[in-house]
């Protein structure tokens, strides 16, 4: 039997929870992969300010989920086997203190297990406008091997929906981390004749 391709999810505080609850809804029907979550106390207040998510049921679409002061959990050590690792959404708290290795949450802690094991890390930073601490803690993460992919919509597609566009960016993050999307979920560019 072939083994799961293994994802931690790490969900924080910035605005945007639903690219991250709606990439554990496309994840959930993939039995090829399997989810470990993450949210952090400023995420769930999120997840109900956003959306009409309970925390309780985005957790329920995870196939395990930690408690984000739980620095015992398998997601802290290099040892527990993982493919990759998403922050998604990621606020410019967490992007700091993932740049500056500052293992005080489960969710950092996973994040620099990620980065020193040489696994992949993929930031979803939500932030908007960005000033230089931002910008050099953009940089030490990806010095450190992250890709940094901040959230922003496109348009090529003509999304006609608010959820093609959360789609389309939740598929691409799909790619970055070498899972397939759904082929409904992203419109690929295939240049301008084909439009």
């Amino acid at each position: 039997m072939t083994e799961p391709f293994r994802l931690v999810v790490g969900m924080s505080g910035s605005s945007g929870a639903i690219y991250g609850i709606r990439l554990l809804e496309i994840l959930k029907g993939m039995p090829e992969v399997e989810t470990h979550l993450v949210v952090t106390p400023a995420a769930r207040q999120t997840i109900a300010f956003e959306t009409d998510w309970k925390p309780e049921d985005v957790a329920s679409l995870a196939d395990f989920t930690y408690r984000p002061g739980d620095i015992a959990a398998p997601i802290s050590s290099g040892s527990f086997p993982i493919d990759a690792m998403i922050v998604l959404p990621c606020s410019v708290r967490s992007l700091g203190a993932i740049a500056w290795s500052q293992n005080d949450s489960l969710l950092v802690r996973a994040a620099d297990v990620t980065l020193k094991e040489r696994r992949k890390l993929v930031v979803a930073l939500r932030e908007t406008p960005l000033h230089l601490g931002h910008l050099r803690a953009m940089t030490q993460v990806t010095e450190m091997g992250g890709i940094l992919a901040p959230l922003m919509p496109a348009f090529y597609g003509r999304p006609a929906t608010l959820g093609d566009l959360v789609d389309h960016q939740v598929g691409r993050l799909c790619d970055l981390l070498g899972i397939k999307p759904p082929d409904e979920l992203v419109e690929r560019w295939h240049g301008p004749s084909a439009h």
